[in-house]
């Protein structure tokens, strides 16, 4: 199947070529298959053209940062922060993850499916095409591979792409709270063998923190994931310093997630390590904090930076990436370019995806977006508005 998109009012999109993003008016842009095989080059014999109407074009967007398996919502705990309680404040009152914990380990995988479909389908509404999905409200081995199971059954029944990722290392659960150790223990020499020999995920993930996991149990949580062939990722730095985010880029992680207090070694080692900062401006909102990630100091010392949603039922239930590059413009100091950079290639690079999604280059996936706007900057500039006209991901339509 060959398609050519015609009539396109400027496409924005990361050039390999010129190691920047560029803003351009080609003439046309060709699909075969599911590929990207030409840009302002004439074909032959089409299958489709597509008449974009003057739209911009970029590529799809790509959601770093996801928890979007869950069993119930959690406005009460939205109404008690309103009424002054901080997101560690419900955490130790038994709410936070550990209530979504209680929530997830009582229904069955089937039902957990059918509540996490229309949540994922959402993602496209909004022109995101791909994401990394997080389990990490089971805590126990059965609950953990219930949760990627569904991601998995997600992946075949949405055109979306779902990365997924292991976080049995989100909380110490209820039953292990006066035995951490032994939770550790069970993480490291029972739940990453049995979830990497499933190949249920490609990811490993610690939330390292302040109450939640320490430097150190952290470090034995990576080494076992990574003797076992997963990949590494990281909630860090998002209430304490613990030096986490430098141990991560030590350890080759692929990304370091939050980052809200991060020191500067933490930054110059993302920096030497190639690890992806991946800022989550809509939970800071969401929780009704003043102080956000440093993400111009993370940018201007040269760390891969991305944005993401941190889309989750306790401190940020939005899927719109939209949104968050309004966030990351007005509050971050982002310019609208680099935000487009941050939700695309840099995304991509996080997943370490980027040779094949991320921008719209010949040899790529078509995973292409359409905006009802003639500038890119309208897109976070008229904030609470959706822009997207039409999605494309492998070259079929799934949004118009």
């Amino acid at each position: 199947m060959r398609r050519i998109f015609t009539n396109i009012g400027s496409l924005l999109s990361w050039s390999e070529k010129t190691q920047s993003m560029e803003y351009s008016k080609p003439d046309r842009l060709i699909v075969d298959k599911e590929r990207i095989s030409a840009i302002d080059q004439q074909a032959e014999k089409p299958d489709e053209i597509i008449d974009c109407q003057g739209a911009l074009m970029t590529p799809a967007l790509i959601d770093a940062h996801t928890h979007p398996v869950f069993a119930e919502c959690r406005q009460n705990e939205f109404e008690m922060r309103i009424a002054g309680k901080s997101y560690l404040d419900i955490a130790a009152a038994g709410g936070g993850i550990k209530n979504s914990v209680r929530q997830l380990r009582k229904i069955s995988e089937d039902e957990l499916f059918d509540r996490s479909l229309p949540r994922a389908r959402n993602f496209l509404t909004t022109g995101t095409a791909t994401i990394e999905a997080k389990s990490g409200y089971g805590l126990s081995l059965n609950d953990e591979l219930k949760s990627l199971r569904v991601i998995r059954r997600l992946n075949e029944a949405l055109p979306l792409q779902l990365i997924p990722t292991f976080l049995g290392a989100h909380e110490i659960p209820d039953e292990y709270q006066n035995r951490r150790n032994e939770y550790i223990s069970l993480l490291v020499d029972e739940m990453i063998p049995q979830v990497a020999a499933s190949g249920l995920a490609e990811y490993c993930d610690v939330f390292a923190d302040k109450g939640v996991f320490t430097r150190d149990e952290a470090e034995l949580i990576f080494r076992g994931a990574l003797e076992n062939g997963l990949k590494l990722r990281v909630h860090a730095d998002e209430f304490e310093n613990l030096g986490v985010t430098e141990l991560a880029a030590k350890m080759g992680a692929a990304s370091a997630d939050h980052l809200l207090v991060i020191s500067e070694d933490g930054i110059s080692a993302m920096k030497n390590s190639g690890t992806v900062a991946v800022l989550l401006p809509g939970t800071t909102f969401f929780l009704g904090k003043q102080d956000y990630a440093p993400a111009r100091r993370i940018w201007d010392a040269g760390v891969t930076t991305a944005l993401a949603s941190d889309f989750n039922p306790g401190s940020s239930m939005t899927q719109n990436l939209q949104m968050i590059m309004t966030l990351a413009c007005t509050q971050m100091k982002l310019s609208p370019l680099e935000a487009w950079q941050a939700v695309t290639i840099n995304a991509a690079r996080s997943l370490q995806r980027e040779k094949i999604i991320g921008s719209l280059e010949i040899g790529k996936n078509a995973d292409i977006a359409l905006w009802d706007v003639s500038d890119y900057r309208i897109v976070p500039y008229w904030f609470g508005k959706n822009h997207l006209h039409a999605l494309w991901i492998n070259g079929s339509k799934v949004i118009c």
